[in-house]
């Protein structure tokens, strides 16, 4: 749009053709502003995930993407944080921005074990053995165990894949009582079917507690994040078909790879 201005000596009218381009220069300006916010970049980057442009799984590099859109590492990040907040894309140290699969489904009040949950949902579990061995119970194990504090039990701690990406860092606490001999099997496989066959007991009761909070430092290193990243903390502690207690789980989920959903 031109426009027009009338000359104080003549009285003539003329277009002002100036004035229409420094109104389209303004726009550009404003427009290249937009583009660089943090919410215009992450609605841009979603629209690319959800086309199925980033087939390897994995997002550039923070710096190619930076110079993609022309903007701050700071910007990016904003953008990228929210994506993953949203559950879109997820990081894992000194590996750089992936894109997040499927949310693993969890009821508790089922009483299937990891791999056979994943498998039931299409998915590829895998178990690594980080320690196992006979401790003595600090108070909050022993307590759960109902056992007196500084009690021998076996500790095994384990890391738990989905898909090849490390989801779930988890401390087993056993009473030795009802176990014996339990060191020496194989503990990459299910404690549930090696509780059964070995030594034919069965959960017969459990006592949930869930909550959110900052992966500490034992777990953090495990699922690729930085200590104090979110997480989800369950607490399970196990009955046998006798309603004795057996074993106490405290497992450290990354926030992004599980979905509880409970229907009673």
């Amino acid at each position: 749009m031109k426009d027009v201005t009338r000359s104080p000596v003549t009285g003539a009218f003329t277009l002002n053709s100036k004035s229409a381009e420094s109104h389209q220069n303004e726009a550009t300006v404003v427009e290249s502003i937009a583009l660089k916010t943090a919410d215009a970049i992450a609605s841009v980057l979603l629209t690319r995930i959800q086309a199925g442009e980033f087939s390897a799984g994995r997002l550039p590099a923070e710096r190619a993407l930076s110079e993609a859109f022309s903007t701050t590492r700071i910007t990016l990040r904003e953008a990228l944080g929210k994506l993953e907040a949203q559950g879109m894309i997820y990081r894992e140290l000194r590996r750089g921005w992936f894109i997040a699969p499927p949310r693993l489904i969890y009821n508790p009040l089922h009483h299937s074990h990891f791999h056979a949950m994943a498998m039931e949902q299409g998915r590829q579990a895998a178990t690594e053995v980080i320690a196992a061995e006979q401790v003595a119970a600090h108070d909050s194990v022993a307590t759960a165990l109902r056992l007196a504090s500084g009690s021998s039990v076996y500790c095994i701690r384990r890391l738990r894949r989905i898909d090849g990406r490390a989801v779930l860092y988890v401390e087993h606490y056993l009473n030795p009582r009802f176990f014996p001999g339990l060191l020496d099997e194989d503990l990459t496989r299910s404690l549930t079917d090696l509780y059964d066959q070995r030594y034919g007991i069965r959960y017969g009761g459990a006592r949930f507690t869930i909550l959110p909070g900052p992966l500490p430092e034992v777990a953090a290193p495990m699922l690729n994040v930085a200590p104090g990243s979110p997480g989800l903390l369950i607490t399970r502690i196990n009955r046998n078909q006798q309603k004795e207690v057996i074993d106490c789980d405290c497992e450290y989920w990354r926030y992004d790879a599980l979905c509880v959903d409970v229907e009673a």
